[in-house]
């Protein structure tokens, strides 16, 4: 029972740090601040798909529709925040590019309870919507110039595959698969390793950084371990990858926090 109650506070936890981490105005953004918030909209992206379907595989519903309607509401606000900010003409024309995909994503996200004849649909939105959301992020490290933008984009990045990966194991788990959700599949956890090894190795890190990315490591193994497990219900097993993830997102929310705020 204590377990269960670390798990629930950590995840409630979770929430409310991304949330608060998208309250900053477009105003006083800075182009640290610009690239993380461009980088958690990929995140949001993923992670909404995959509330999504763990609604319908009635998987941690309660949780699952409250990460639903704020990461709605979170996407909502930093879209307005990025377009407000966005530097160049360029950037500009992807955020409303972004708006148009937003705009048709969210209709359907929001519009009935979640059903299987609906998925495939979701399942090709989010990656409309991502691919966006990654073109103005680079955009924005590219704008910025800097070894700090390239490093607030890969660990945000790192958020998105943890939601991607558990996005496409709850599709899986739906009865959606393919080839190539398998190989997409496995280039996420892939992508996800070599670039928890880039970000340790980073000369600029600092003691703080470094624990938390340590902490990272660790997550990412119970993470993988929840991928793999046998011996379980499958009900167990998508409770643990549904609760894993969000674990290992909050602490890459906090390294590319870290990163945003300490390598200026």
């Amino acid at each position: 029972m204590k377990r269960y109650l670390g798990v629930v506070c950590l995840i409630v936890c979770s929430v409310l740090a991304l949330a608060v981490a998208g309250t900053a105005s477009a105003e006083t953004l800075t182009v640290n601040a610009a690239i993380n918030k461009a980088g958690r909209q990929r995140m949001l992206s993923q992670r909404m798909a995959k509330a999504y379907c763990q609604v319908g595989l009635g998987v941690e519903v309660e949780r699952a529709k409250r990460i639903l309607e704020q990461s709605v509401a979170l996407f909502d606000k930093q879209l307005i925040d990025l377009q407000a900010f966005a530097p160049t003409p360029e950037i500009k024309n992807t955020y409303a590019s972004l708006e148009q995909a937003w705009a048709s994503y969210k209709k359907l996200l929001s519009g009935s309870d979640p059903k299987l004849e609906n998925a495939m649909t979701i399942a090709r939105m989010s990656e409309e919507v991502l691919k966006l959301a990654q073109q103005g992020t680079v955009q924005l490290e590219r704008f910025s110039g800097t070894t700090t933008a390239k490093l607030i984009n890969v660990a945000g990045r790192q958020r998105m595959l943890s939601q991607r990966i558990a996005k496409i194991s709850m599709l899986r788990a739906w009865g959606i698969t393919s080839p190539q959700l398998t190989q997409e599949l496995d280039t996420a956890i892939t992508e996800f390793t070599a670039a928890q090894e880039l970000l340790t190795a980073a000369p600029q890190n600092t003691a703080t950084i470094r624990s938390e990315l340590q902490l990272a490591g660790s997550q990412w193994l119970f993470f993988k371990e929840a991928l793999s497990q046998t011996g379980v219900s499958r009900a167990e097993q998508l409770r643990n990858i549904a609760t894993t993830s969000e674990r290992i997102l909050q602490v890459m929310d906090d390294v590319t926090g870290m990163y945003e705020r300490a390598l200026k």
